[in-house]
């Protein structure tokens, strides 16, 4: 985590921007709670536990700022409000999500399986993919 707060710090400081204790408490909390993909509302429902004073305005300017910098990764589950991750792999795609349309579950898929049908979309349409996400909406095997 401190080779991650540290790259952050540099990152910050090339554009102008200071690593606050109001956008180390909110990336702590992204970084403490990675896998979960909480929204924003959640984010600052954690961060106020650790830092009272910091409002949601500020939650959400932070937040923003670290998806520019590719810090994080914006995530739309389709359930009408956006959902953040830690970007831990900059150059690579976007792993894929199984939502369960049950409990809102969120298990993230590893696997890049369309690798190959990528190829093909390129070969055949001269199109370069820089990346895709997928989706699959089910039941997962808690609320089967």
């Amino acid at each position: 985590m401190d080779n991650l707060i540290d790259s952050l710090k540099e990152r910050l400081k090339e554009k102008g921007y200071k690593l606050t204790p109001q956008r180390r408490a909110t990336l702590d909390t992204i970084i403490e709670n990675q896998g979960k993909h909480l929204n924003t509302e959640e984010i600052y429902d954690l961060v106020k536990e650790k830092c009272p004073e910091i409002g949601l305005a500020t939650v959400y300017r932070t937040l923003q700022l670290l998806d520019e910098m590719s810090v994080l990764s914006k995530l739309n589950l389709d359930d009408g409000c956006i959902r953040y991750e830690l970007n831990t792999h900059e150059d690579d795609h976007q792993h894929h999500h199984l939502i369960c349309q049950s409990c809102n579950d969120v298990i993230e898929v590893e696997l890049d399986l369309l690798e190959h049908l990528e190829e093909e979309i390129e070969k055949k349409y001269h199109f370069i993919i820089r990346d895709h996400t997928v989706k699959f909406f089910g039941i997962c095997s808690k609320c089967q």
